[in-house]
């Protein structure tokens, strides 16, 4: 019989209980014991509502308080020296949560781990930090205490645990060492862990391997081989699971690894199995990831239903359905959504309806497709009717219309530069800031109130004309050099965007986690894009009416709006980043034509759409960067482009950022101690470039030794005429307290690296 399972759920809660009740503790409004509560009423409904979709077997261990790998680094006790209490050894709450943001309740300060991108995804994951020296201690009470929680309500469990391969790749060395150097140790630390597991009667234990479906070097092969014949004396089943990827040259290793089954996603390889067949020993279990963990659209079952046959025909052992993926990716529950539009939302379907559909493939294999046919033919109606809605051929004209003029400035940035620099007149570091200042909660119950119809229009403009003046108020006093609107009118960064274009969808309840409590609600693309009108000049002109120093004008990039989206799949996502591109070009065109002088496209999500296999690569980076060209290219040779990045490792794609062209990028750099840059050594980027110089993910303020020490590492790599001095990202997150001493520190840092550089040019 056909079993169904799943790899994980949304962990934030269907009303985002747990972003909620973070805050409140690390404001020291919630006590640990009513944090750990709200997180065992999720993790306890959460099961509820898969075993109410009728799985075989359900994921613990997937909840996290703040991230799952972060939560591996303390199920090892892999804690870097600097979070190590001199009174304790345990790892306690506190000591969690100063590994994530920096800081917890009582207010101390630390470095926090580095933060990078979950494969391709929009998540945030931590990244462990290990030393030659690194020792291993089993800590696992937190995932004991969850199989006791689910085992309590008689819940057939699936612990999932990272498995130790992806998670020493993850990880980031304090010296130059082999990682795999540490890998006995790390093997006997899981073989510990399984050992517990089994004792416990578990019976199956999911074990994630993402890293098979990347290019792995021999050596990190044959580290599968060992250390899979070690794990598997003595522990419970192991489903070996992958995922973002087809495993391609690494299929023949993963399905003769001694494992009793191995799960792979039929989503971005959909072959794979046939080739999996030839190696896939007789008996073991064989889990199809036939449902999108990562997108919001309905399956398409009938389709899905013959590729199961297919494969149930063709497979001699067990055969499991699951989604690709976690279904972290995705929002929670679409029956929420009371305002959709009700065609879109009929083709939708969210982390609930997602597992919904793996019974009714389970009921079509085990009864045949009449005793789900109508449901079936509800899918095939909505999914494949045509609509002037979704359709528009004026739009698809335009995008055949384009020539490689358009995707070119006029002129070479040496030529730029002296122009740009004779109409701005900077100083050199000149200081700004990525975008974003504090969305207080007043800012936010202004937009909420007009939104729902509470306020005017005009009252709502003299509220968000206020904000401005008093950010631009702000900078001046600062004294930064160029300055931003502050974006008080909008409430995400691709949001505002899309609320604003043709084509796009948006729902009330659709959020997502980015990392931590920090959620986002991503739009959904369902047709074609253009732009009714100016978006974004009304704010500037007003905040640059306010000043004589220049104020950028801020759009968000083509690629990142698809990235960060819910993006139709009818089409290429290259056609739609070509329409994107169309849209906001005419935004730029309109900015400058408005006098604005800076016009900064952020493109933070750039490298999260980049294949895992690198000869994947090059066909998504051309028309990626083609995309962000096509929209900064209109304007004249004086007006300055900026862009942002964030989180991206530069070193394998540095040649695609200087084919960008942007006339400045800023990127994060300031967790990694400016080791991002390295990407610049071998490389001489032409541009300028802006790297992050404090950490606005984490509450403590920079000082600016510390900020005139990052400087100057980045000075050893860059020379000093092209760097601009800014935070790593936008100021959102922060209040204005925290904001303001940074800001503070960060001119000051400035000004003496200015009075420093001319002495010794002297």
């Amino acid at each position: 019989m056909l079993k169904i399972h799943n790899l994980g759920f949304p962990r934030i809660g269907d009303q985002r209980q747990l972003k909620f009740a973070l805050e409140k503790f690390w404001r020291g409004e919630l006590t640990e014991n009513e944090l750990l509560a709200t997180a065992a009423d999720i993790r306890q409904h959460n099961w509820k509502v898969q075993a109410n979709c009728g799985l075989d077997l359900i994921p613990v261990g997937d909840f996290s308080l703040y991230d799952q790998v972060l939560d591996s680094c303390c199920l090892l006790g892999v804690i870097p020296h600097r979070f190590q209490s001199p009174s304790s050894s345990t790892i306690d709450l506190h000591t969690y949560f100063r590994m994530a943001r920096g800081r917890s309740v009582d207010g101390q300060s630390f470095r926090a781990l580095e933060m990078t991108k979950w494969f391709d995804t929009n998540y945030h994951c931590m990244v462990p930090e290990v030393d030659p020296a690194q020792k291993f201690n089993l800590n696992p009470q937190s995932l004991l205490e969850q199989i006791e929680e689910i085992t309590t309500l008689g819940l057939p469990a699936k612990p999932v645990i990272i498995g130790p391969l992806t998670w020493l790749w993850l990880a980031k060395t304090t010296s130059s060492f082999d990682k795999l150097s540490l890998l006995e140790d790390l093997t006997t630390t899981y073989a510990e862990l399984l050992h517990i597991l089994k004792g416990l009667n578990i019976t199956w234990v999911q074990i994630d391997e993402p890293v098979l479906g990347m290019d792995l070097p021999d050596c990190w092969q044959d580290a599968f081989k060992t250390t899979y014949d070690r794990l598997q004396h003595n522990a419970p089943k192991l489903l070996l699971t992958s995922y973002f990827s087809g495993l391609q040259d690494n299929l023949p290793l993963a399905c003769q690894l001694p494992v009793d089954g191995i799960h792979l996603d039929l989503i971005r390889d959909p072959q794979q199995w046939q080739e999996a067949l030839k190696y896939l020993p007789a008996g073991k279990v064989l889990s199809v990831g036939l449902i999108n963990g990562r997108n919001i659209w309905k399956n398409d079952l009938p389709q899905t239903y013959q590729t199961l046959l297919h494969i149930k025909n063709d497979h001699k052992g067990d055969l499991w359905l699951a989604p690709s993926c976690s279904l972290l990716h995705v929002p929670v529950d679409l029956d929420s959504e009371n305002q959709l539009d009700e065609e879109v939302k009929s083709r939708l379907a969210f982390a609930r309806q997602k597992l919904t559909e793996l019974e009714l493939l389970r009921l079509a294999v085990a009864e045949g497709i009449t005793a789900v046919g109508k449901e079936f033919n509800d899918v095939t109606s909505c999914l494949h009717q045509h609509s002037s809605a979704i359709e528009h051929p004026e739009i698809r004209q335009r995008c055949t219309q384009l020539n490689e003029a358009m995707y070119q400035r006029s002129s070479p940035f040496s030529i730029r530069k002296p122009l740009q620099q004779q109409h701005l007149n900077l100083p050199l570091f000149p200081t700004t800031t990525i975008g974003s200042f504090p969305q207080t909660d007043k800012i936010r119950q202004t937009r909420k109130a007009f939104k729902q119809g509470d306020i005017s229009a005009q009252q709502y403009k003299t509220e968000m004309e206020q904000n401005v003046r008093f950010c631009i108020d702000q900078q001046l006093a600062l004294g930064l050099d160029v300055l931003v609107h502050g974006e008080a009118e909008r409430n995400d960064m691709v949001e505002y965007f899309g609320e604003q274009l043709e084509g796009f969808a948006f729902t009330r309840y659709g959020w997502v986690q980015s990392y931590g409590s920090r959620c986002v609600k991503p739009p959904v693309i369902y047709g074609d894009i253009q732009r009714p009108q100016a978006m974004t000049t009304a704010w500037i002109n007003y905040a640059q009416s306010l000043t004589d120093r220049p104020v950028k004008g801020m759009l968000t990039g083509p690629v990142t709006i698809l990235n960060w989206s819910f993006v139709r799949e009818d089409i290429p996502r290259s056609e739609t980043a070509t329409q994107l591109a169309l849209a906001l070009r005419d935004e730029v065109c309109d900015l400058e034509a408005n006098g604005v002088a800076i016009i900064q496209i952020d493109e933070a999500a750039l490298r999260e759409g980049l294949p895992l296999r690198k000869h994947d690569q090059a066909g998504y980076l051309h028309w990626a960067i083609r995309a962000f060209r096509l929209t900064a290219s209109g304007v004249a040779d004086k007006t300055q482009i900026h862009t942002h990045m964030c989180y991206s490792e530069f070193n394998d794609i540095i040649e695609s950022i200087a084919d960008m062209d942007a006339d400045v990028i800023t990127i994060e750099t300031s967790r990694s101690n400016m080791e991002l840059l390295d990407a610049f050594v071998d490389f001489n980027y032409p541009n300028d470039i802006g790297p992050g110089v404090y950490d606005i993910h984490s509450p403590n303020i920079p000082e600016t030794e510390a900020i005139l020490a990052l400087m100057k590492k980045a000075q050893i790599r860059i020379n000093a005429p092209q760097l601009w001095v800014n935070p790593d990202c936008g100021l959102k997150t922060r209040n204005w307290n925290e904001v303001t001493d940074a800001l503070n520190n960060m001119v000051t840092a400035a000004i003496m690296l200015r009075s420093a550089y001319r002495q010794n040019s002297n």
